[in-house]
């Protein structure tokens, strides 16, 4: 379950342009959470990826086709969240492909990406996705936003991770518009995180330039 590992099979976690973000965001679509945060991405001009629930999908196909009118990516975030490391082979297809059937019937079009909810995956869920079309996409920054009690303590943890030193790389951050729990969560405090990272990085300072706000399929591999 953890991001970055490749034992299992090979999954994209970061670029190699240090310049560029990527935000994404699981759980959606979420009201009205997605659509606050399709407002503050568009005023700066940055394009994200959201890893979609296919229930919540079929419940608010409207937030879908918003998404994608934005200009954003959107990706395969199973149907119902399961720990895929759980279930059987059968559920697994079940699972990726009726939310590959309900972002379809949603949005007119493929969604290629594939996030497993929780990061949690075995050999067999990379290559089922694989053949099914799909691309596995992790993360190198968590926000821990489902358990933050402010704004404040999701920017602090994204900061930390993506100003460490040690870090030259494109940079994926791990953020949720929703709760697998039930439609309707409360993602205020990621709405605001979100626009105080992209004014914070979308400018040039003294020590560093501006950063690149990017789709998944945009980020330099």
């Amino acid at each position: 379950m953890a991001p970055t590992p490749q034992l299992y099979g090979r999954t994209l976690t970061h670029g190699s342009d240090p310049t560029q973000l990527a935000l994404t965001y699981d759980d959606g679509p979420n009201d009205p959470h997605t659509l606050r945060l399709l407002d503050v991405l568009a005023k700066h001009e940055a394009k994200a990826t959201f890893f979609l629930i296919g229930k919540y999908v079929r419940q608010r196909p409207e937030i879908a086709r918003a998404i994608q009118a934005s200009g954003h990516t959107i990706g395969n975030h199973t149907y119902t969240h399961p720990n895929l490391i759980f279930v059987s082979a059968a559920r697994l297809q079940q699972e990726l492909g009726d939310c590959r059937k309900a972002l379809e019937d949603a949005i007119g079009a493929p969604a290629p990406l594939f996030r497993p909810p929780f990061g949690g995956r075995r050999p067999n869920v990379l290559r089922t996705a694989r053949h099914l079309g799909m691309e596995p996409v992790m993360w190198s920054v968590t926000g821990f936003d489902w358990s933050a009690k402010s704004s404040d303590a999701i920017v602090r943890k994204v900061v930390s991770q993506i100003d460490s030193r040690r870090r030259k790389q494109g940079e994926i951050v791990l953020l949720h518009d929703g709760g697998h729990l039930a439609f309707g969560a409360d993602r205020a405090y990621t709405v605001e995180a979100t626009r105080v990272l992209l004014k914070k990085y979308s400018t040039a300072g003294q020590s560093s330039p501006g950063k690149k706000f990017v789709a998944i399929p945009e980020l330099t591999r």
